[in-house]
């Protein structure tokens, strides 16, 4: 879970979610007065490992010289298509949502945006028996919501329980495969429980179909944040969810703005991972990149305390900041786990060759200037980042010896297939700089004989409409990064034939029993090497089908105000740490 629909975390083999160290890969460099590139492929390791009790225990650690109040202002394109954690598989989501959705695992996030497992809700990051087939949590004292009522076991049971709710369609699948009795349970609402979610005292108790070793990382996706039963209103609670955490929805305007202020009933002492500087967060939509970028740049009233979720430096302004020493002060540069690609819909372009042919054709290099060039991105010809363990080198469409792309060698594909003048209908987000990499896709599809219709569709909504069945598109902009430490999380939900219905990711809705197979066989492995071998390997067999064009690795750089103190990444949500900010006085 990019700042595509899964931004997430770092991948691993799914033997080392077994233990308590994950090794994941980052840039270890916020790039702040460096004139360097940071170099995906020769990213360092890091561990991102289980905390004990005591680092679940709060408060948080106190940013030095972090002071509280004022107001933090966002400057972003767009507001957020869902709230309600039950449905929120957008990293964009996620991240906004930190300050007021807690889990019953997160991410506890050190100065330098190392991240580790701990209890968030529950006082500690979980107890597992059977080999991962039980896992149980406790839940802390003194948590309210936002009236402050208590948080109630009831709370955490009907949480679970109404992931399997109809109207649940965008978040993440997991939990709902994994535990007992989910393939027949309906969700909570006509009364029923669903057995193989136990709760004694102040204990829940979950019981797996099969051994997950990594369930407690999977908790921490924001997916999983808790709900208030007396005041969940179904449908209605994706537009204004219940606050546990530091911060409450204070307004929203759809479409325009949403602002936080504090929650008085949030006690520090009982979270570990959220510290609570600003009075007030003031989140602002409608602001193109360029439009974000010059006000960073000229750094004025309230924008010298604005910060971006989702807006970087404007790639026409990314040399101008990036080589400005007083302004690249101001910007977080983070190696990402992400690879935005192109997925290929395969119930539309049935024809292996076809689709090979797009990958041939595709203007990597084009594509990356438009972007801003290398010091934004890498270009990409594999599905998994070079900074996650199991990557395999290899490159099947000649991304590296013709970055520009080989019309020549796609067009002859295209008439061995007979499919000269083959119709692509591309989905893209609306913005400039997307607009602009649309022209470039269809002029480069267009000179190796494809006929090639581009259609935007409004970035809040995207993920929505590319993830029904019915989509009605060949071609569409998407990304991916794991969800938690774990190879299992790219493959299984991207790219297995049981991931395949309105609302998944297997965006391109491949079904292709000898991936499948490999899939479950990978997931099982319990050697660590072994595993990231077996996802390495099934990251050429899929790209040898061609059911993706992937397009690059991403290099993030976020401008800030001035006046914002604090900037660090969040590892393990992949996005600006928003408990972490302060104001400057």
């Amino acid at each position: 879970m990019s700042f595509s629909r899964r931004n997430f975390l770092i991948a691993t083999g799914v033997a080392a979610a077994s233990t308590t160290v994950l090794s994941a890969c980052s840039s270890g460099d916020s790039g702040k007065g460096s004139s360097q590139v940071p170099s995906v492929s020769n990213a360092k390791t890091m561990n991102i490992p289980v905390g004990t009790k005591a680092d679940s225990t709060g408060p948080a650690p106190e940013v030095a010289g972090a002071v509280k109040g004022g107001t933090v202002y966002s400057l972003d394109q767009f507001d957020m298509d869902h709230l309600d954690p039950a449905q929120i598989y957008v990293s964009t989501e996620g991240a906004i949502t930190r300050p007021v959705l807690r889990g019953l695992t997160g991410y506890k996030i050190d100065d330098k945006g190392g991240a580790t497992l701990v209890g968030d809700v529950a006082t500690d990051a979980g107890t597992m028996k059977d080999g991962g087939k039980t896992w149980s949590f406790t839940i802390k004292d003194g948590i309210k919501w936002e009236d402050g009522t208590e948080l109630s076991m009831d709370d955490v049971r009907h949480t679970f329980e109404r992931l399997f709710a109809s109207f649940v369609t965008e978040g993440p699948r997991y939990v709902q495969q994994w535990l007992v009795g989910g393939d027949k349970y309906k969700g909570p609402y006509d009364g029923k429980k669903l057995s193989s979610i136990e709760v004694s005292g102040r204990t829940i108790t979950f019981t797996l179909n099969e051994a997950r070793a990594d369930f407690n990382y999977t908790l921490g996706m924001p997916g999983y944040g808790l709900v208030n039963k007396k005041k969940d209103t179904k449908e209605k609670y994706d537009k204004r969810p219940y606050s546990l955490g530091p911060y409450k929805i204070d307004s929203r305007s759809i479409g325009k703005s949403m602002t936080y202020v504090r929650n008085e009933h949030w006690d520090p002492a009982t979270d570990a991972i959220r510290n609570a500087y600003p009075d007030k967060y003031v989140f602002q939509f409608g602001f193109q990149p360029v439009a974000s970028t010059d006000r960073f740049i000229a750094d004025k009233g309230n924008d010298q305390y604005a910060m971006s979720i989702f807006n970087e430096v404007a790639a026409e302004r990314t040399a101008q900041v990036l080589t400005n020493a007083s302004l690249k002060k101001r910007v977080l540069t983070q190696v990402d786990t992400v690879t935005y690609y192109w997925p290929i819909n395969t119930t539309r372009i049935t024809d292996v060759k076809v689709r090979q042919a797009i990958n041939w054709a595709w203007p990597h290099q084009q594509l990356q200037t438009i972007r801003g060039g290398a010091s934004t991105s890498e270009l990409a010809s594999t599905i998994l980042s070079p900074v996650t363990p199991g990557y395999k080198k290899f490159d099947l469409y000649g991304v590296t010896t013709k970055p520009g792309g080989d019309p020549a060698k796609a067009k002859a594909l295209l008439k061995e297939a007979g499919k000269v003048g083959q119709k692509l209908v591309i989905a893209y987000q609306q913005s400039d700089n997307a607009v602009k990499q649309a022209v470039a896709i269809k002029n480069a599809l267009e000179a190796a004989g494809f006929q090639v219709v581009n259609q935007q569709i409004d970035k809040t909504t995207f993920y929505t409409q590319i993830g029904k069945i019915d989509n009605g598109y060949d071609l569409f902009a998407a990304g991916w990064s794991p969800d938690w430490p774990n190879g299992y999380s790219v493959f299984y939900p991207c790219w297995s034939g049981k991931n395949i219905g309105d609302g998944r990711s297997n965006y391109a809705q491949l079904n292709d029993p000898s991936v499948n197979k490999a899939i479950d066989a990978a997931s099982k492995i319990a050697d660590v090497e072994a595993a990231n071998k077996a996802w390495g390997a099934i990251d050429k067999q899929i790209m040898e089908l061609a059911p993706v064009v992937p397009d690059y690795h991403s290099i993030r750089n976020w401008m800030y105000g001035s006046k914002i103190g604090n900037v660090v990444y969040d590892a393990g949500n992949t996005c600006v740490a928003l408990c972490k900010l302060y104001v400057k006085k």
